[in-house]
């Protein structure tokens, strides 16, 4: 059984959409509703979707650039129309916004059908393709790690500094010197809270010195530094100093998720007191004995680890490395 809708508005609702697909129902709806070419969304008796575009006797056919796409010549009344249909129903519910975007196009701006289609897929291609930003944690916690490698960089150099800085993908700790590793902790919280990723991120390995470095970070105005203006200052000192090094910096921040055409203006500056301590049986923290201890069938139960700790009590350690006592923001 099949109907048709009196035209209304150039959009059709989902749950219209769906109400019918659910019975099984076909039915038209009539997107133009005034004197044109016609342009109707079809709910087919296949339980599937399309939009149908009445084709000028000088218009072409669209061609679909998406495999998943498929567009076709079809005569319905005796009127030319291109269609187009879905290959895979599991993205039923987005190709049903590809085809509201496709036929406002056509009734709201007066495109052919082939010009309403291409230019759909280009926005939503363009759209898709604009390159991710890192999100406001990533941003901060990129920030924290700069600041601690242009701590590095002062005591030692700028090659060892870069050298130490590991891929987040090949360790569990932010930076590892020959004679301990570091896990760096930003905020800008008020309070000290950080959230740890897994067991080890504050487990030492084989049993060399872990430290934990925790940064307070808050927004400084005009007197702030911003994210992109931080990794430009490191990058050219490194370019001064260790050009060799330039290469592996670059790789580290692209690891991190940072592009270069990456626009963030928040200012940030650093509070007063940063905390440095060792990663000992005196700091809260899960670790991989206690996951240890529980039964094994416990333990295949676990899949991940995340937690929170509150550091805003903690004083900091009296004699902690010498590169890891002067901070400031690059």
């Amino acid at each position: 059984m099949s109907s048709e809708h009196d035209a209304t508005e150039a959009y059709t609702s989902w749950v219209d959409v769906e109400h019918y697909l659910h019975a099984g129902q076909s039915t038209s709806f009539p997107l133009r509703n005034t004197h044109g070419p016609r342009v109707d969304y079809v709910v087919t008796d296949d339980r599937s979707i399309a939009l149908h575009l009445e084709l000028g006797p000088r218009q072409r056919l669209p061609r679909s650039p998406l495999p998943l796409v498929r567009i076709d010549e079809i005569a319905q009344n005796g009127v030319r129309m291109a269609r187009l249909r879905l290959t895979q129903e599991r993205l039923l519910r987005d190709f049903h916004d590809l085809l509201n975007a496709v036929a406002d196009r056509v009734v709201a701006h007066d495109r052919t059908p082939d010009q309403a289609f291409n230019e759909t897929v280009r926005a939503w291609s363009a759209l898709l393709e604009k390159p991710r930003t890192l999100d406001a944690h990533a941003r901060i916690g990129l920030l924290g790690e700069l600041t601690v490698l242009n701590s590095l960089a002062d005591e030692h150099d700028w090659e060892t500094a870069v050298d130490a800085w590991t891929s987040p993908l090949a360790t569990e700790h932010d930076f590892g010197l020959p004679d301990h590793d570091i896990e760096v902790k930003t905020t800008s919280s008020v309070r000290r809270h950080h959230t740890v990723h897994g067991l080890g991120q504050l487990a030492p390995v084989d049993e060399r010195p872990l430290w934990l470095v925790s940064l307070q970070l808050t927004r400084g105005g005009t007197h702030g530094r911003t994210l992109p203006q931080c990794v430009a200052a490191v990058r050219n000192r490194i370019a001064q100093a260790a050009p060799a090094a330039v290469a592996r910096f670059d790789s580290h921040l692209a690891a991190r998720g940072w592009r270069s055409d990456t626009s963030d203006d928040e200012r940030w500056t650093m509070r007063p007191t940063p905390l440095v301590l060792p990663v000992d049986d005196r700091l809260p923290r899960l670790t991989p004995a206690l996951l240890a201890a529980l039964p094994q069938v416990a333990r295949e139960c676990i899949d991940a680890v995340t937690y929170r700790i509150d550091l805003t009590h903690k004083m900091s350690s009296a004699e902690p490395p010498a590169a890891l006592r002067a901070f400031r923001l690059p």
